[in-house]
C-alpha cells in the first residue's frame, strides 16, 4: 500500500494564520499590479516593455517582483522570446475570473 502524500506545509499569509490555499491566493492576487499583470496577459505574450507599457509605466522593480512572484505561482512563465506568458494553470485562473469580469461589467453600469 503507498503511502499517503504529506500535506502541504502552510504558511501564515496576509489576513490567515492558517495559509488555507484560498487565503493563499487571495494574497497574491490582492498584491499590486498582480491582477493587471494577469489581465494583460490574457491575450498572449508580452515583453516587460510592453507589459510595463500595457501596466500604465508601473514601475520596473514592482513589476519584476510581481512576475517573479507570479512564475513562482507557476500562473506566468518566461518565453524564449524574452516575454511573459500564462501557463496552463494561469489560463484556468484566467477563464475562472471572466464572470467576476462580467458581473464587473454589469455592476459599473447601474
Amino acid at each position: 500500500m503507498p503511502k499517503p502524500m504529506p500535506a502541504a506545509k502552510k504558511r501564515a499569509v496576509r489576513g490567515s494564520r492558517t495559509g488555507r490555499p484560498i487565503m493563499a491566493l487571495l494574497d497574491l492576487l490582492g498584491r499590486r499590479w498582480t491582477l493587471r499583470i494577469l489581465w494583460e496577459l490574457r491575450d498572449g505574450p508580452l515583453t516587460s516593455r510592453a507589459l510595463r507599457a500595457a501596466c500604465d509605466e508601473a514601475s520596473p522593480t514592482v513589476l519584476q517582483a510581481r512576475l517573479s512572484e507570479l512564475r513562482q505561482a507557476d500562473l506566468v512563465e518566461l518565453v524564449s522570446a524574452g516575454g511573459y506568458r500564462l501557463t496552463a494553470m494561469g489560463q484556468e485562473l484566467r477563464e475562472d475570473l471572466l464572470p467576476l469580469h462580467r458581473f464587473a461589467e454589469r455592476w459599473s453600469k447601474r
